[in-house]
């Protein structure tokens, strides 16, 4: 039976924390991902060697904010549902950039710091591998 988590009485966190425990892969699809935040599973990643069939694969979609959809809506690239290349590039340009104020935003404590040590480490061991789903941003 599927489990709902709304993190008020059912926290999803915990939840996936006991499930990779007994894991030797985890594959997840999320709308955003907070660098930060990495670190409350990041634990559980790190006990697997990478690579295919031992990692973690994250697929992030991105959000748009009600502005973009507006002028994708009133774009011909809306009418054609094709992704070319130099729209797909600034889209990725665009996901780096939100990374990056992610992590410029306020003094990171210690353990955020370490955490995203640790995230840096595992994406250049292939236990940490992130792509990003451009073709129906919501």
């Amino acid at each position: 039976m599927p489990r709902i988590f709304d993190n008020i009485e059912r926290h999803l966190r915990p939840a996936l924390a006991e499930t990779m425990k007994v894991a030797d892969r985890a594959d997840f699809c999320v709308g955003y991902f907070n660098l930060r935040g990495w670190r409350s599973l990041d634990e559980h990643v790190e006990k697997w060697e990478g690579g295919d069939g031992h990692c973690c694969r994250l697929l992030v979609g991105m959000q748009r904010l009600p502005h973009q959809d507006l002028r994708i809506a009133r774009s011909l690239w809306a009418h054609e549902g094709q992704l070319d290349n130099q729209t797909a590039l600034r889209l990725k340009l665009r996901l780096a950039e939100e990374f990056r104020e992610q992590l410029i935003l306020g003094a990171p404590s210690n353990k955020d710091e370490a955490g995203l040590r640790r995230l840096s480490r595992q994406i250049k061991a292939k236990k940490v591998i992130v792509k990003l789903f451009l073709a129906h941003p919501h």
